[in-house]
This record gives structure tokens, C-alpha cells and sequence, in this order.
């Protein structure tokens, strides 16, 4: 079977926007096609014996090159009224740092959890940061990062569980959602917790009946206490394994399994160049002022112990009556992906990342080296088939309650209640999969797939992926590539650029 013929669901999906041609393919496209080689080059000079970096990385490297590029195949869709044709380059599926899967991603998952997943109660988000050397061992150690995790999950949930017995709620349960996030805001690795808990407890009641009992806003003191709790634990799971203070900050089982790597992780950590002509040095900055000393501000229901960061401000109410837009909103900040395009420009040789808020200290922007950023890249990629997003307590898949958890509060299947944006919409049927033209539109506002011609919706033609065929309908449209690597990328959402068919 020819790959243009293979429709059994492994080909790439259709990418964020439409297809066009531009002399200006992105910044993060343009350094990746300019110097990967380089960076895989020194990186194979640097660790001979394995190579360089592990192939997972390399494999995530090179595959962004052909995402949204339409010498690399595309998806036809024709207008069913007049006809009017669109073609959508294809995407790379990453999990590291492409902006346009991962926001994919988000919007599915975001849609997901808000549909079908949380109930109709309030929310409440923690967020958990560990010390450095801990992240250092939790980035590439999934186990051990598990292991943490359900340290810190069962904490939140005795925490949920002794306040409400204060309240007379005996055998109460909660449930949480994780998301691990792997990046910090300068695109630096920052392995971290985001959990959306169901702010309360589920009891089940004398008549049977599932009721749900909402918490009072936890105090300084109790935030305190709870992260107290975590990093006693936690550093006592890990003296358990074998690794003490002192053991930790020297241990390295990454640097035997792949020395290259573990330099960028190090590098990415600590804010300091790992490959380039300043190797070793301190991340340039812009609008830093050396005598501000740096630290995170300590606001409300926040606390920090010896590297163990707690935050649990931010609360969302269960908002039956007018939608739960603020819901979807916090799930997509949990599942966003780490950087931009919008964010990164190049001047005099360096790769600029501004940052989204600026640090204490001022800065507003971190410069690069070209082949030090791919580096930096490197280390956010995840190991392949490593979940990052794990269920707990009442909402994990095998709860015996999560049938009736998942359905509290909810109106019966297909009744109309109010959309992100006041719209009229219907909860899709459980288990059906919401089509990307539907994501986008939830999310961005416009219909991807409505037609530029007449405004009737489009209809998915086929999937091109044989390379004599996308090279023929190319130069046919007068958009022929010869390459992936001097291919233009994907227009933004909402971009104008389809093309005409004749």
C-alpha cells in the first residue's frame, strides 16, 4: 500500500492554520534548519560513545523541519458549495516544544476535562516547584518523578480530608488533575506540578446520593503546613532510596546514560550556555539590574521551604450559570506549550526569547547562542510514551465513583447551555472526539474551515503524502518546494493564506 493510500489514522494531522508561502518562515523554524547539524555535530564531537543526544531528541529536532511544510504532504478540503479548495500542511506531533501541536494539544485537552472530565464544583490550583538538584533528577527519571508526585498527591488529599472532618464530612474524597510542566518562562528547564483538585470533598450520603461539600479558603498557615508536609516526605522517600542531601546534588545517573544530555539539562537549569563560544557562561540578559538580588514575590497562599514552592491562590468557582470559560482558560495556561514565535526574534547573531512577564530583577528578554538555543530546546523534549498528565482520587479511571463524580452537576447529555463566547452549544456525546475545526473555533473565535470564497463549510478531501503527487499539485498552485528544509511553515491561526484550486 502506497503512503497516500494509508488512511488508518498514523499520518500526521492537519496543522493550526492554512498553508501558505512566506519569505518569513518563523524564528524557531529558521534557527533549527540553520543549526541543528551543528548542534548535532558538537554535540556527537562532545560524547562520542553515544552519539551525541539520545535519538528521541534528535528524532524531535528533525521532525518540527517538516511540520507545517507542504513539500512534506498535506490535507485537501473543498468547499461544498462552490467548490473552492483549501490544502493544510501537516504537523510533527511533538511534545517538546512546538507551539502549534502543542497548542493543538491544549485546546483538545482543555475541551476534554472541561466537557467530560471535571464536575460542576469548584476548582482550586496548586503548584508545586522543587529545589534544583531534584528537578535535575525528576527531568529524565519519570519513575522517581512519579514517585514524588504521589507524595504530593496524597498530601493534597488528607489535606481535603482532615478539613473536612472539621466540618462533620467524614469519609470524604477529592480529585485532582496533574499537569507536568517541564519548562520555565525563559524556555529553561523548570520541572514542576500544576493540580487542578476539586476544591472539597465527594461523600456519599445515607440516601445513596453523591453530594459534593465545597472547602473554606485554606489559610497562610495551613498552606504552610501542607508544604512542610511535601518536603518532609518527599526527602524521606528519598533516604529511603539511597539518596540523602548531600547524595543528591551528586548524583547523576542521566550523565552515564547520556553525558550530552545531562549537560543540557545542567545548562538549561542553572542559566548557563552549555554548547557555543561562551560555554560554561552565565545567560546574557536585557534589563537586568545586577543589584537586584533575584526571588520569587511570596503573595498570598503561597509559601516556600528550602527550594519547596507552593502556590494555591488562584480558585475557580463551579459557575453553572455562566459557562465555564474561566475553567477552560486555567486548563489551557496547565497544558500550554513552553514558548512562542511571537516571543523569539534575531539580532546580531543571537537568538532573543522576551519574556511573557518580567523577572524581579527587571530583565525583560534572555539572549542566546543560535546552537546553545537548539541545546536548550534539546532539554525540554519529554522521553517518549511518558504520560504528563495523571488523574487521582475520584477522577482517576478506575474510581468507583468517577462514573457518578464526572456527570455531578452536569445537565442531561445534549441540553443547550452557554459557550465560551455566550454562543448556544450542546456537550458533544461521551467518548466522541471533537473535530480541530470545532477546538479552533472554541478557543480563537473563527471558523477554520469556513470558506474564503462563499463562507459554506469545507469538506476533508484526502490526505497527500505521496511525494510525486504533492510535488505535481505544488507546482501546479505555482507553490512548488523543492526541500522540507527550505520549505515555508504554517500561517497563524486565522491566517488568509488558502489557495484556489483550478
Amino acid at each position: 500500500m502506497s503512503r497516500c493510500a494509508a488512511t488508518d489514522g498514523r499520518h500526521r494531522g492537519p496543522s493550526d492554520g492554512y498553508a501558505r508561502r512566506t519569505s518569513d518562515d518563523g524564528v524557531l523554524h529558521r534557527v533549527l534548519r540553520e543549526h541543528l547539524e551543528s548542534f548535532l555535530r558538537q554535540a556527537s564531537d562532545a560524547d562520542p560513545e553515544t552519539g551525541g543526544v539520545p535519538g528521541f531528541v534528535r528524532n524531535e529536532l528533525s521532525a518540527y523541519l517538516s511540520c507545517g511544510v507542504l513539500s512534506e504532504g498535506f490535507a485537501r478540503f473543498k468547499c461544498t458549495a462552490c467548490r473552492h479548495e483549501h490544502i493544510v500542511a501537516l504537523s510533527c506531533k511533538g511534545r517538546g516544544f512546538c507551539a502549534s501541536c502543542g497548542s493543538k494539544r491544549m485546546t483538545s485537552l482543555a475541551a476534554e476535562l472541561t466537557d467530560r472530565v471535571i464536575p460542576f464544583v469548584p476548582v482550586r490550583q496548586f503548584v508545586l516547584s522543587l529545589p534544583h538538584a531534584l528537578r535535575y533528577l525528576l527531568a529524565y527519571d519519570h519513575g522517581r518523578c512519579l514517585a514524588v508526585l504521589r507524595i504530593y498527591i496524597r498530601a493534597l488529599q488528607s489535606f481535603y480530608r482532615l478539613r473536612a472532618r472539621r466540618h462533620g464530612v467524614g469519609r470524604g474524597q477529592t480529585g485532582t488533575v496533574t499537569f507536568i510542566q517541564r519548562f520555565g518562562s525563559a524556555a529553561n528547564l523548570n520541572l514542576h506540578f500544576h493540580v487542578i483538585a476539586l476544591d472539597g470533598v465527594f461523600a456519599d450520603h445515607a440516601d445513596r446520593s453523591l453530594r459534593f461539600h465545597a472547602a473554606p479558603t485554606p489559610t497562610d498557615a495551613e498552606v504552610v503546613q501542607l508544604v512542610a508536609k511535601i518536603r518532609s516526605r518527599v526527602l524521606r522517600h528519598l533516604e529511603r532510596q539511597g539518596l540523602t542531601d548531600s547524595e543528591l546534588r551528586s548524583a547523576d545517573p542521566l550523565a552515564e546514560a547520556s553525558p550530552m544530555l545531562a549537560s543540557c539539562y545542567a545548562g538549561s537549569l542553572q542559566g548557563r550556555q552549555t554548547l557555543g563560544r561562551r560555554r560554561g557562561a552565565k545567560l546574557e540578559r536585557l534589563g537586568a539590574d545586577p543589584n537586584v538580588a533575584w526571588s520569587q514575590s511570596k503573595g498570598r497562599l503561597s509559601a516556600h521551604i528550602e527550594g519547596f514552592d507552593l502556590h494555591a491562590a488562584l480558585r475557580v468557582a463551579s459557575n453553572q450559570q455562566s459557562g465555564r470559560a474561566p475553567l477552560e482558560k486555567l486548563l489551557r495556561y496547565c497544558a500550554r506549550p513552553p514558548l512562542s514565535d511571537e516571543r523569539l526574534s534575531q539580532r546580531d547573531g543571537k537568538v532573543i526569547l522576551r519574556l511573557k512577564t518580567p523577572w524581579r530583577d527587571g530583565t525583560t528578554h534572555v539572549l542566546y547562542e543560535p546552537v546553545d538555543f537548539v541545546a536548550k530546546l534539546a532539554a525540554l523534549v519529554p522521553r517518549p510514551q511518558k504520560n504528563l498528565v495523571l488523574y487521582h482520587g475520584v477522577l482517576a479511571a478506575r474510581a468507583a465513583w468517577r462514573e457518578r463524580v464526572v456527570t455531578y452537576g452536569r445537565r442531561e447529555a445534549g441540553v443547550v447551555h452557554e459557550g465560551d463566547g455566550g454562543e448556544p452549544r450542546r456537550e458533544p456525546p461521551r467518548h466522541e472526539r471533537l473535530r480541530w475545526a470545532t477546538l479552533m473555533k472554541r478557543a480563537f473565535g473563527f471558523e477554520l474551515l469556513a470558506c474564503g470564497q462563499c463562507g459554506a463549510s469545507m469538506r476533508f478531501v484526502a490526505v497527500v503524502l505521496e511525494r510525486a503527487v504533492v510535488r505535481k499539485v505544488l507546482a501546479h498552485l505555482g507553490l512548488a518546494v523543492p526541500a522540507a528544509a527550505d520549505g515555508a511553515t504554517r500561517g497563524p491561526p486565522g491566517s488568509t493564506g488558502a489557495v484556489r484550486m483550478v
